[in-house]
């Protein structure tokens, strides 16, 4: 009994993807079957950045299939391809930016940017292009989380080179600013300078670029919302009750301007104690995952709260650069992992296949 494409897809249609809970056949990851004989060949495409997942899918895939009968050997080719997926209405994407996550919080001091940075390390650690744009304009701290300096350089003298460093592309304000220097700027200025930031500098060809955003839900936020093409939103938070109710603001901000929630990160969630390793919830438990519950929103994870964590991103090297292997280098990836699933499952960006249409009068 010879095997066909359908056997295959049959067998692999009960072989699940541990990072989107689906099986390989209903996500259409499967591509290009090749049957000769007891010989059969196929590619695996992953919507998401998965360089620490391919060996082990690709041994859950040839496992199913070599079960079957008449099965001799069997190849899988399993690649992960990242697109463009789907934005606010009426605004079209940045060249050179596939898709732009928004880490965003209600209220300042909850690990927000010490997210975003890992988030974007994290994602890059699984092979994505990544980049990352500081639109904390008051507060810019991506320069030295990064352990970057200099100013960006400029080879036509209208738009600007990224700096980089840790394998991510990086613009900030504080590369033009001097750091002790207080940006006193109302917020139209604000306004004018981050768009200058996100559209002036040129990305090069980015898979993700993560947006760390200014802390609350003004008018700086607003606009930013409204003109920046978010592919979705995290939104970061402590389980206390008073960061949770700001928390909660910003997450119903991006609903009302159209803007996806990829889900809540709570940070500072125990505290580890770095002489006996006793763990305490000091700022409550439980708070991130009932936000969720509230909103019907994902809970991508919860972090510790411990000194070498403050302490890498402070010398310039993050947890996910310091400690890749470490346990919490494991939460921030799989963190990155969660959220790349949820931008793989949003729909595709149409808007490059439509033509323009032009209307003229002879």
């Amino acid at each position: 009994m010879s095997i066909t494409a359908e056997d295959v897809k049959a067998r692999l249609s009960a072989v699940i993807d541990p990072n989107t809970q689906k099986d390989f056949v209903t996500s259409k990851s499967i591509k290009n079957i090749k049957v000769e004989g007891g010989n059969i060949s196929l590619d695996v495409e992953l919507g998401y950045p998965a360089r620490s997942q391919i060996d082990a899918i690709r041994s859950a895939v040839t496992s199913a299939l070599q079960g079957m009968p008449g099965a001799e050997t069997v190849s899988a080719n399993v690649y992960s391809k990242i697109i463009s997926h789907t934005v606010q209405r009426g605004l079209k994407l940045m060249p050179n930016v596939k898709n732009i996550i928004a880490v965003a919080s209600g209220k300042g001091g909850v690990g927000k940017s010490t997210t975003a940075v890992n988030l974007a390390l994290a994602l890059a650690a699984e092979g994505a292009a990544v980049g990352v744009l500081d639109a904390d304009i008051y507060g810019p701290s991506q320069p030295m989380m990064l352990g970057i300096n200099g100013r960006p350089e400029t080879k036509d003298g209208k738009t600007m080179e990224p700096l980089e460093n840790h394998g991510l592309q990086v613009s900030s304000i504080g590369f033009m600013i001097d750091p002790d220097e207080p940006m006193v700027w109302r917020g139209p200025m604000v306004v004018q300078a981050l768009t200058q930031l996100l559209e002036q500098t040129n990305w090069r060809d980015l898979d993700y670029l993560v947006v760390d955003m200014p802390p609350g839900t003004g008018d700086i936020q607003l606009t930013l919302s409204q003109k920046v093409p978010v592919t979705g939103a995290v939104i970061v938070t402590t389980p206390q009750d008073i960061a949770l109710l700001d928390a909660r603001k910003g997450l119903k901000m991006f609903e009302k301007v159209g803007i996806p929630i990829l889900g809540v990160v709570e940070n500072m969630s125990t505290h580890i104690c770095s002489n006996c390793g006793h763990a305490e919830a000091i700022f409550g438990h439980g708070g991130g995952e009932k936000m969720c519950a509230d909103f019907g929103v994902e809970f991508l994870g919860a972090l510790p709260l411990t000194m070498a964590i403050r302490e890498q991103t402070d010398s310039g090297r993050p947890t996910v650069v310091a400690e890749p292997d470490g346990p919490v280098a494991t939460i921030y990836k799989e963190i990155a992992r969660k959220v790349a699933v949820k931008v793989a499952e949003k729909a595709k960006d149409m808007t490059s296949k439509f033509p323009s249409i032009v209307i003229k009068n002879d």
